[in-house]
Parts: C-alpha cells; sequence; structure tokens
C-alpha cells in the first residue's frame, strides 16, 4: 500500500509538472498582445476628416511602486504612456498623430538640414524645400491617474486526510484620464476617465499524510498567473480613445463620413456610457 500511494503521488506530480512546463526561453518576438477593447477601436466607422493632435506627454502620476520587497524603485505602471497613446489614436483612425514628445530630437534634425541648405548641399534624402512642421487642432493631455491594489481579494480551499486544493484571487485596478483641448482658446473640450481590472490568481495543492507510523510524504504543486500592467493600461487607454471619438461625435466636435454609422454597434455601445469601467 505504501508503495502503491508513493507511486500515484510521483506519477501525479510529475503530470502536473509537465503540464506546467516553463516556456522556452528563446521564443521568438511576438506583437504586444491587445485586449478586447481593440476590436472596438479598429470597428470605428471613419470620421469625415482626420483630426490632427498633439502628445506631449502621458504621465504616471500614481506615484505607486511594486509591493515587493525586492522591487522599492519598480513602479506599479509602465512609464511609456505616451507611446501607447500614440499608437491608440493612430489605431483609430480618427486622429493623426503628431511628434511632440521627441521634438528636440526632430528640430535638430531640420537643423542639420538647413545648414546643408545653406551651403548649397542639399541632402540626397530630401527635396530643396523644407517645409514647415505641422500644427495640430487639438493636444491630447492626461495620464494614468491611480492604481488601487487589493480592490477584491478571496480564495477557497479544500482538505481531506491530508490531501488538499487552495485557490486565491486578487483584482487591481489602473486608471486613466484623457483631455482633448483647443489649441486656440485652451478650453477643454472633453475628458475622458477609464478604469481597467488586474486579476492575479494563485492554485495550489498538496499532500501532507503519513504512509506508516514514521514515513511521512509531502508535496506540494502550485501556480500563479498576473495580467500584464502593460496591456491593462493600453485596454484603459483603447476604451478612452473610443469615448473620446463618441463624445466628440454626441457634442459635433467632429462628424462621421457617413451619417447612417451613428447606428454602428460600437458607437451605441459607447453612446450613453458615463466613464466606462472595463
Amino acid at each position: 500500500m505504501k508503495n502503491i500511494v508513493i507511486l500515484c503521488s510521483v506519477l501525479l506530480i510529475n503530470a502536473c509538472s509537465n503540464s506546467m512546463r516553463i516556456p522556452d526561453a528563446d521564443r521568438e518576438p511576438t506583437l504586444m498582445p491587445r485586449g478586447a477593447i481593440y476590436e472596438d477601436l479598429v470597428s470605428l466607422p471613419l470620421p469625415q476628416g482626420q483630426i490632427f493632435v498633439s502628445v506631449y506627454d502621458f504621465r504616471d502620476q500614481t506615484g505607486q511602486y511594486k509591493p515587493q520587497p525586492n522591487s522599492n524603485f519598480s513602479t506599479a505602471v509602465p512609464q511609456g504612456g505616451a507611446a501607447l497613446l500614440t499608437t491608440s489614436l493612430l489605431n483609430s483612425r480618427w486622429f493623426v498623430p503628431l511628434e511632440r514628445e521627441g521634438l528636440q530630437n526632430l528640430l535638430t534634425e531640420r537643423k542639420i538640414i538647413r545648414a546643408a541648405q545653406q551651403k548649397h548641399e542639399i541632402p540626397v534624402n530630401h527635396g530643396s524645400h523644407l517645409p514647415s512642421l505641422m500644427s495640430s487642432n487639438i493636444v491630447i493631455e492626461g495620464g494614468i491617474v491611480a492604481y488601487d491594489t487589493n480592490i477584491q481579494t478571496g480564495g477557497s480551499g479544500a482538505r481531506y486526510l491530508g490531501i488538499g486544493i487552495s485557490s486565491k484571487y486578487r483584482t487591481d485596478q489602473v486608471t486613466v484620464n484623457l483631455r482633448a483641448i483647443d489649441v486656440r482658446t485652451g478650453r477643454v473640450l472633453l475628458s475622458v476617465t477609464t478604469s481597467k481590472t488586474i486579476l492575479s490568481q494563485e492554485l495550489q495543492t498538496g499532500v501532507f499524510k503519513f504512509i506508516d507510523y514514521k514515513d511521512l510524504l509531502e508535496a506540494e504543486l502550485g501556480i500563479t498567473t498576473n495580467e500584464p500592467v502593460n496591456i491593462a493600461v493600453m485596454s484603459a487607454i483603447d476604451a478612452a480613445v473610443i469615448q473620446l471619438i463618441v463624445d466628440g461625435i454626441n457634442t459635433n466636435l467632429w462628424k462621421l463620413a457617413n451619417r447612417s454609422d451613428i447606428g454602428n454597434p460600437v458607437i451605441q455601445k459607447y453612446m450613453f456610457t458615463e466613464q466606462p469601467l472595463i
């Protein structure tokens, strides 16, 4: 009986370890995954005309750091918010983002071209005339305004005759804000705030059993999954961009290419939503 129990335990642990095998370290790089909101973003109907916008910064305004003891100087949310927002604006096909975050680098390159033109050394990759930089109609401001941990926690478990299983979960929440500002007047035209929950789960199983009065069998197995924060932030930004577009349609700031597209499922989904939570 003792040998049978040991054999079954070894087979169980071996099977579970194979099912939770660590991914290969040399996996090919892939494009950043996007959340379900991305499908809504790329399904938006086309505008009457694209809007030129500037994104100077999209900062982390939370001041939050990762809770692990060895990560005191690692922030809880990604610091590349402006890059994520620019990607979302481009994917929407409603906005044309103009480079502003790296504006100094752009201006330096233009100075190099102008210096060459003044010496009548026209660069082969540029024409004889260097046009002025384009100006935007709208400035998109905002940032990651909140990161709340342990919004909800819970778990369950059971143990019988030394054999048990347990599970735990925890939800965090990240919140972003977008503001559309009129360049001519400085007026805030629209302001949207969206939140995205972040789920973490842990599953554990184990055996703690005396096979006889001297021999103790003890085995543990567990797995933890954490939703990537960058994907959650990207989803919150995507939702904010969609809501910004729909609110602009409602207030006649911009218009659809075809007026009949007002019945589009994505437009209707966000038409009467206030501060969407995803």
